[in-house]
């Protein structure tokens, strides 16, 4: 068969990776993809979110199935668009999309079904919020209800701060309309964690938990990136706390989208804390997470093609997932000065030899072909270095083993990722 991934970073490198594993698929093309995607697939050179552009070269090509991995595309309604021409994706439709499009909507969902979370309270005004903020405690958690690049969720440890979030959506704009609506939730303590799930109406198929670093710096300081690197399994998650996942969590928010009316159909990733009575929801995302989708699926041994084509085309509960026992650590190597501003067009040197080292795999996030054919940087988080070892102290030293071999001007990554769970299982 063949199969387009839409999309550039490191999770559609990684998708499109597992995918050609598969002895199901013989062509693969991504769109637009990447320096490290071209080695695997054809790059057709047409943007994520031009829906139509896809659907007709999906069309044309004779493209069996379409895996997209951003939510821009998804909240816009690519698969309403790919349906309606009878053209296979993978991927919920705009309305199911809501999920990750609406944090309004996903909280009020989730409160009805008497999914855990955190309380909320939604606003349209600045100085109703900021009343709000007024009369209650730090620490305060304001979002924007849309979606805002990973950048509209503030954890303000006093008021100035809860202002300020507040003024950058209501007054100053930066985030659009995805912050004319704001959510002030309460505060959460604990670890987070993320868990994926193939969703096919109130059909459900867990994948293995990940944990994420979305801080730019060591010992989780600096502002919130897109992800700083990412490991799997989670040894600080417990069988007992996977099943409250899976049982009060993951169940009722399929089977309440079903009874809006939504037949959800692709991933649903549920951002998750460890709290003092149980997992909650933080936010749920229509889509493979990333990086944790580069720490979980090199440890994933079952056919990815398969689980996805049962998430369309029904018998979810006939697959089961087989999973690797080793440990799987991602590492993002990233340009000096991300999440703020960074130079692009850096050469990229000992990608080769990094890349050769046993058990590790490299995925590219923001990468480009030169025009001499090396690889240049493109992006903020530039690579993911992931490693598969016997436990998580091989696996760290393996991924750092191979990020140190790699060089560009600029380049910076944390040196803590996984380190708090070396000496665990």
């Amino acid at each position: 068969m063949k199969v387009l991934v839409v999309g550039s970073g490191g999770r559609e490198h990684a998708l499109a990776w597992k995918i050609s594993q598969s002895p199901l698929v013989e062509k693969i093309w991504c769109a637009p993809g990447n320096a490290g995607m071209a080695s695997l697939a054809e790059c057709v050179d047409i943007k994520a979110e031009d829906m139509e552009a896809l659907a007709d070269f999906a069309s044309r090509q004779g493209v069996d199935l379409t895996v997209v991995g951003p939510e821009a595309p998804l909240v816009a309604g690519i698969a309403d668009v790919f349906r309606e021409r009878g053209l296979a994706l993978f991927g919920p439709d705009r309305r199911a999309a809501l999920m990750e499009g609406s944090k309004h909507f996903a909280k009020r969902l989730m409160l009805e079904a008497g999914v855990p979370t955190g309380r909320a309270e939604v606003f349209t005004d600045y100085e109703e919020a900021a009343e709000c903020v007024r009369r209650s405690g730090p620490p305060y958690v304001v979002k924007a209800d849309g979606l805002a690049a990973g950048k509209g969720v503030v954890i303000a440890r006093d008021e100035r701060a809860a202002y300020e979030a507040l003024r950058a959506c209501f007054l100053e704009r930066k985030f659009g309309e995805a912050g004319d609506r704001v959510l002030i939730e309460e505060f959460l303590s604990g670890q987070e964690v993320s868990v994926l799930s193939f969703v096919d109406g109130e059909e459900i198929l867990p994948l293995a938990p990940a944990q994420d670093y979305k801080r730019v710096g060591d010992g989780d300081t600096g502002p919130n990136t897109g992800g700083m690197g990412s490991y799997s399994p989670v040894p600080l998650m417990s069988e007992e706390d996977y099943r409250r996942v899976v049982e009060e969590i993951l169940r009722p928010t399929a089977k309440a989208m079903v009874s809006r009316g939504i037949h959800y159909r692709g991933i649903l990733y549920a951002g998750l804390i460890l709290t003092e009575e149980g997992p909650k929801v933080l936010e749920f995302n229509v889509r493979f997470g990333d990086p944790e989708t580069q720490a979980v699926l090199p440890r994933l041994k079952s056919d990815i093609v398969t689980a996805m084509l049962a998430t369309l085309e029904g018998g979810l509960s006939d697959i089961d997932l087989e999973w690797s026992e080793e440990s799987c650590v991602t590492v993002v190597v990233a340009s000096g000065g991300y999440p703020g501003e960074y130079r692009r067009g850096y050469a990229i040197e000992g990608l080769q030899e990094a890349g050769s080292l046993e058990g590790v795999t490299i995925f590219h996030a923001g990468t480009k072909l030169g025009a001499d054919g090396s690889v240049l940087t493109d992006g903020g988080r530039v690579l993911n270095v992931s490693a598969l070892g016997r436990d998580f102290r091989e696996a760290r030293e393996k991924a750092y083993r191979a990020v140190e071999r790699i060089r560009f001007q600029d380049m910076y990554y944390r040196k803590d990722i996984a380190l708090r769970v070396v000496d665990m299982a």
